[in-house]
């Protein structure tokens, strides 16, 4: 990092000490719900580091304060705001909140001048997170970048302040540490913790019948299941879940014995709400699966699903999928012209190929969903198709143990920094 990004505060505060122990400080910011789980398990895989080295350089007790929910505060974390204030997709969606994220970042940097951090792991969340790296570079933090701003997707020029401000990135996908090289970012590809997660996952699809039909028909999709993934922002949910939902009225209503479920990705009695009230009329309760997501995913025979991490959920788990995208209409407008990517999935992303189908923006009609839907769930040669990519996901996504790498990375950071100021190792 460059020194004229850094401001010098005045000498370090003493390091303190749980017995024979260091006691660490690590801030964390994250900004929706994928980051928030992400970040539980790095804090996590810190937690099990230091203590389970005796004797050798480790980070000791940890102090960890921020920006998240629910998952980093199972994990240990106090909460100085909750990031699902600030989740929100789309440009013209974040400047709504953007006063809020400007009261949630002061009240961070002045935690931050009470409790100085040993480091601060910022993740995902760009908007955000960018801004509050300038701060803390001037502040004289090391910032550990965890899940990249997609700078190789759209306003590139934002890696020259990567570089000047980001210690180290941390990538998840192989071609992500190729760009940041490129531009001489310190950076490691850590690969996907999705892998962790479903690595040892039964695909049910391989016992389930594809029973195709010559009609199309009615009768081709009884008895399938279809799961509803409208995303992990509520400004997302708002937009996709009511689409969703008139595209199973519609499957119902042919008369077609389907079986509808949300996986939840929010709050419950939020998503239940808003299930509630995007109801089409005359459909039956919406069933939401409130734990067990992944094997609601690896049941179902289709997913119709939001764009961004659940398409690669669903892809690992191989169940055949639906890709749909609506913002708002300028946010899409600015995005065709500014977004040099070949799609929008990031399952297509990753496989570098059309494997899933996309219907964004004004295609996506309940009409158009609703035979991509059909298509999928009748099984036949479509659909092994699109099995046969999927199967390839998970090579491409690296191998386990994401989080212990990424939480190997911060300790390895930290340690140095204590080195270089000359503090004796714990």
């Amino acid at each position: 990092m460059a020194d004229s990004d850094r401001q010098a505060v005045g000498e370090a505060e003493p390091e303190e000490t749980s017995g024979d122990r260091p006691v660490t400080r690590i801030l964390v910011a994250t900004g929706e719900a994928s980051g928030d789980l992400h970040g539980a398990r790095l804090i996590s895989a810190l937690r099990e580091d230091s203590d389970s080295r005796p004797g050798a350089q480790h980070l000791g007790e940890l102090e960890v304060y921020g920006i998240g929910s629910d998952e980093l505060a199972a994990a240990g974390m106090r909460l100085v705001a909750d990031s699902r204030a600030i989740a929100v997709i789309g440009l013209i969606e974040a400047l709504r909140v953007v006063p809020h994220a400007f009261r949630i970042q002061r009240r961070l940097l002045a935690e931050v001048e009470r409790r100085r951090p040993d480091v601060a792991l910022l993740i995902d969340a760009p908007d955000f997170n960018l801004r509050l790296a300038k701060k803390l570079a001037r502040r004289g933090i090391p910032v550990v970048y965890f899940i990249s701003p997609q700078v190789w997707a759209w306003r590139q020029s934002r890696v020259h302040l990567i570089r000047r401000i980001v210690d180290k990135m941390l990538v998840l996908f192989p071609f992500e540490a190729d760009f940041y090289r490129q531009h001489d970012v310190p950076v490691e590809h850590v690969g996907h913790p999705l892998v962790d997660e479903i690595a040892a996952r039964p695909q049910r699809w391989d016992e389930a019948p594809t029973m195709p039909s010559p009609t199309g028909g009615p009768e081709s999709l009884s008895g399938r299941t279809v799961v509803l993934l409208p995303g992990s922002r509520r400004s997302e949910v708002g937009r996709l879940l009511p689409l969703m939902l008139e595209v199973g009225s519609r499957l119902v209503a042919s008369g077609a014995r389907v079986r509808l479920i949300v996986a939840r990705s929010l709050d419950g009695d939020w998503l239940r709400a808003t299930a509630q009230e995007a109801r089409p009329e005359g459909f039956g309760a919406i069933e939401l699966v409130e734990a067990n997501r992944h094997d609601a995913i690896a049941e179902a025979h289709v997913a119709l699903c939001a764009s961004g991490t659940a398409t690669l959920e669903v892809g690992l788990l191989r169940t055949p999928m639906v890709v749909v995208y609506k913002v708002a209409p300028l946010t899409y407008w600015l995005g065709r012209r500014l977004v040099a990517v070949p799609h929008i999935a990031l399952v297509n992303l990753v496989l570098g190929r059309r494997a899933v189908p996309e219907i964004l923006q004004g295609e996506a009609e309940p009409e158009a969903v609703e035979a991509a839907v059909r298509e999928l769930a009748r099984g036949g040669e479509a659909t092994e198709t699109m099995r046969r990519h999927l199967a390839e996901l998970r090579e491409k996504l690296g191998q386990p143990g994401a989080a212990r790498r990424a939480a190997v990375a911060v300790r390895d950071l930290v340690i140095e920094r204590r080195r270089q100021r000359g503090d004796a190792p714990p």
